[in-house]
């Protein structure tokens, strides 16, 4: 529901606040593009938008490169989403019906109150609550399957 645009700025808003304190603050767009597994050209398109923004800057030359512009603990995830690409809230009932006139059916009205709770989620975090690894935070595992053999001795 959030678009890939405004996922990679916020992996790029994130490594660039991360960056501050291990690499000095300032990386080379190739630099960006590989830790955030973004591709390089699409890097430099989202640095650009959010150059725009105001939440990064960046200087040509030596000693140059891209660094975080905005105060990451004051700044909210949902800041950047809606500087890049606003999460799609439905207004009206996509399918035209003229019984949805005045409100959406069971199943719009349910995707919008997800998007309305991801919007109040993202409003509550800032980029420097990632970067310290908030509480509360999903952890991602490597979950191995195990094969199972059935044998038809007995």
């Amino acid at each position: 529901m959030m678009s890939t645009t405004a996922e990679y700025a916020l992996r790029i808003v994130i490594t660039l606040a991360e960056a501050v304190t291990s690499d000095g603050g300032a990386l080379t767009a190739m630099q960006v593009a590989r830790r955030t597994r973004v591709p390089t050209d699409y890097a430099v398109k989202v640095l650009q938008l959010l150059g725009r923004a105001k939440f990064v800057r960046g200087r040509r030359g030596r000693g140059g490169g891209f660094r975080i512009a905005c105060d990451p603990a004051r700044t909210s995830l949902l800041d950047v989403v809606n500087a890049i690409d606003p999460l799609p809230r439905i207004l009206s009932c996509p399918l035209e019906r003229g019984e949805h006139q005045t409100h959406l059916c069971p199943l719009h009205g349910e995707m919008d109150r997800i998007m309305e709770m991801m919007e109040k989620r993202l409003a509550g975090m800032s980029i420097q609550d990632v970067v310290d690894g908030a509480p509360g935070g999903v952890l991602c595992k490597e979950e191995r399957l195990v094969k199972v053999g059935v044998s038809s001795r007995r």
